[in-house]
């Protein structure tokens, strides 16, 4: 019998992880390092419902989500700067400090 838990697993967290890379960008664009504690409440409430979940597939989604959402607090703070840089465009409407 094949088991296809690990592939559906590893197809999960590629699709996870691909969705968080725009969503960094975009709350870098619109809010800047401060979208920090964002990723950090999703962290939380995807660590809790993982430990909640008493299905093996779904607690670990839940675990791949939280930690992307944890990893990805790094991340905003990276692509503020990035942004810096001028690696990615900078939001008009908002004000950036001098570098």
């Amino acid at each position: 019998m094949v088991n296809w838990y690990g592939l559906f697993i590893g197809v999960i967290t590629f699709l996870v992880i691909g969705l968080f890379h725009p969503l960094v960008i975009k709350a870098e664009y619109y809010w800047g390092a401060k979208s920090w504690w964002i990723f950090l409440l999703f962290g939380i409430i995807g660590t809790i419902t993982s430990l909640l979940i008493e299905n093996i597939l779904g607690s670990t989604i839940c675990g791949v989500f939280a930690f992307s959402s944890f990893w990805s607090i790094k991340e905003v703070f990276e692509q503020e700067e990035r942004v810096k840089k001028g690696w990615f465009p900078k939001n008009p409407k908002r004000n950036y400090p001098e570098s």
